[in-house]
């Protein structure tokens, strides 16, 4: 995928001579939770976030506040997903892009890195969203994809989608067929099954023993 197309170039690096009263009026025009900064050579040196703007003299150089710029960037030629994950990590909807030489080209706004995201099969092929969880050390994503493809299933994509010490979450998505078997092979494998389906046969087995129980009890 070619991202040269997203690069925007609308609003231009302010230079560190620039007055704190033009990154704040330039705050209050857009809806950036950042602005770029260049220095008098023309080279990038950061981004400054809208919070901390509004904290500084607006009289003064931006220069004086070289300390609190954010300096994170991506390449012309990173890789859509560790875009994204940029734009996660930071916490910023602006990615400014630098070439191999560090030259600035622009900047990526974070709406259309989530539009290239929905549009992904992830998001628009159908099938069935499935969550496991399993010890940190004792899942493995071959072990996964075995699962899904021994019982007919094509997987669609798998992420990490929650981390602590002991337990890892796996969120997958699952096209060509019924998620029963797949889930039943998962918890013989030792899975634990996180999200909730009318189709597992394990739960409405115990929905139907449990039932069966209680009316015995009452009895």
């Amino acid at each position: 995928m070619n991202l040269s197309e997203f690069i925007i170039n609308d609003v231009k690096p302010l230079e560190t001579l620039n007055k704190i009263s033009d990154l704040q009026l330039l705050f209050n025009q857009l809806t950036f939770s950042h602005i770029p900064v260049k220095n008098e050579n023309n080279n990038y040196v950061g981004c400054f976030s809208e919070t901390d703007a509004h904290c500084f003299e607006a009289a003064k150089n931006l220069k004086e506040y070289t300390y609190a710029l954010e300096d994170f960037f991506v390449r012309d030629t990173t890789l859509w997903l560790d875009v994204l994950e940029a734009f996660a990590r930071n916490e910023t909807n602006i990615m400014p892009v630098l070439d191999a030489k560090n030259n600035y080209l622009g900047y990526y706004e974070l709406t259309d890195f989530v539009s290239l995201f929905a549009e992904s099969p992830f998001l628009i092929e159908p099938g069935g969203i499935l969550v496991v969880e399993k010890g940190l050390n004792d899942y493995s994503f071959s072990e996964i994809s075995q699962i899904v493809e021994s019982n007919n299933g094509k997987l669609l994509g798998a992420f990490i989608s929650k981390n602590n010490s002991d337990l890892t979450q796996i969120t997958l998505k699952v096209g060509n067929t019924s998620l029963n078997d797949i889930i039943q092979t998962f918890r013989r494998y030792s899975y634990n099954i996180i999200s909730n389906h009318e189709e597992d046969s394990f739960v409405a087995n115990l929905k139907e023993r449990s039932d069966y129980l209680n009316r015995y009890l009452n009895i």
